[in-house]
């Protein structure tokens, strides 16, 4: 997206020294980069969040809601605490970051929403029920988004990943990967680089007359849908 000409916002939870290596990136390309701390499950982080936002670069033209975590068990074994913190942080993020937006994209009659869900919310994924029901709910948000927006020029749409090696991938085992990549069409593992293309193409004027849809990455693993 900077490469692209958009000044940005980074939210971060805990990680301030990603976040302070990423504006650094962003800067260095000749954008305005701030990062905020927040935990954007909370409602009074999120207002907070955005009237800094606001504040310090304008309106908001473009929310990626990407905020997302697991806590990965059977359904058997699975604490209310462990499916309700997932759904949290996953959905009512998303919920809370796309409410805060709307109004000045309604104002501006422009806007582009990107959510990230993921083909466990196409497939399902067994020990994942908490997460799979948050990234399945994040694509009904972003069709009920899309249809409630379009009047006012803004698009919503998801990205659903197939498999990504990232911090939250990392903890599982071998064999874990080795049926991951037996599921996917493709023969490999997808990169950041590549969902980030995906969301960069959702946010261009390319792509202004595309809402409501949910774009895969995912090597093939969801072809059959």
């Amino acid at each position: 997206l900077a490469r692209s000409g958009a000044d940005i916002v980074i939210n971060y939870r805990s990680n301030a020294n990603a976040a302070a290596s990423a504006k650094t990136s962003i800067e260095e390309l000749g954008r305005r980069c701030i990062a905020i701390q927040a935990d954007v499950s909370q409602e009074e982080d999120v207002t907070r969040l955005f009237a800094e936002a606001n504040q310090s670069l304008g309106s908001i033209a473009i929310l990626v809601n990407n905020a997302g975590t697991t806590r990965d068990k059977l359904i058997l074994q699975m604490s209310l605490a462990d499916f309700e913190h997932v759904i949290n942080s996953n959905l009512r993020s998303a919920f809370l970051c796309t409410k805060a937006v709307l109004r000045g994209m309604m104002k501006a009659r422009w806007g582009r929403i990107i959510n990230v869900s993921s083909v466990a919310g196409l497939l399902g994924s067994s020990g994942q029920a908490n997460y799979s029901a948050s990234k399945a709910a994040i694509i009904a948000l972003t069709l009920s988004t899309a249809r409630e927006m379009a009047s006012r020029n803004i698009t919503a749409n998801a990205i659903a990943p197939g498999f990504i090696p990232t911090g939250l991938t990392s903890t599982l085992t071998e064999q874990q990967r080795d049926f991951i990549l037996g599921s996917t069409p493709l023969g490999r593992f997808g990169s950041t680089e590549e969902v980030a293309a995906a969301i960069g193409f959702l946010c261009s004027p390319e792509a202004g007359y595309i809402t409501g849809q949910v774009l895969c990455v995912d090597g093939g693993m969801a072809i059959h849908i």
